[in-house]
């Protein structure tokens, strides 16, 4: 159950960055740019994201590898299919852990981009 609820929520980050943006103000270059601390800190044993980085991964080197030629070559419509639907996932796992490691780098919150104002509420 646990697997499914990971790959359910990485498809959501998806589509929900694909639809309406991220939900947060995280641009692309504040994810690209936290991609090397992340695997940095992971592989120091830091950040807790080894599983799913491995995961991330296996499924690019599944995609870009021959072995990934096999469905296209006797199943054309599901090779397509089962690429279209791991770089999907790929993408979605990427946003959803880039977005994880940016909050466990803030100290657990959500990070911030722009300027902060100092004010009151009224």
């Amino acid at each position: 159950m646990g697997r499914t609820l990971r790959r359910t929520a990485a498809f959501t980050a998806l589509w929900k960055a694909l639809i309406t943006g991220s939900g947060n103000d995280t641009s692309f270059v504040q994810r690209l740019s936290a991609m090397p601390r992340m695997v940095g800190n992971t592989l120091r044993g830091k950040y807790d994201g080894l599983g799913r980085l491995l995961m991330i991964s296996a499924a690019t080197v599944y995609v870009m590898s021959p072995v990934d030629m096999v469905p296209e070559a006797f199943f054309l419509l599901f090779g397509l299919a089962d690429d279209v639907i791991i770089v999907s996932w790929i993408a979605g796992a990427l946003l959803s852990e880039t977005d994880r490691y940016l909050m466990w780098e803030n100290g657990g919150k959500a990070p911030v981009s722009g300027t902060i104002l100092d004010g009151e509420v009224v």
